[in-house]
């Protein structure tokens, strides 16, 4: 259980660092994707992002 967190944690975290990219490409912005601001900060928090990108990553290494 505490890989998949820590899995999952680094993922939001690749995620989160490669948001301008991701944005120009028109991830972050799908219905599941969080963004608010709190104690002064932006946060983004991508979930249906994350499951996209998943997804197509799980195709492509089926395919490999």
């Amino acid at each position: 259980m505490l890989r998949w967190l820590l899995v999952v944690f680094l993922a939001l975290v690749l995620i989160n660092g490669l948001t301008p990219w991701l944005r120009r490409l028109g991830l972050g912005r799908l219905p599941g994707d969080f963004q608010f601001r709190l104690f002064g900060r932006d946060w983004f928090i991508p979930l249906a992002s994350t499951l996209l990108l998943s997804f197509v990553l799980s195709l492509a290494v089926k395919w490999l």
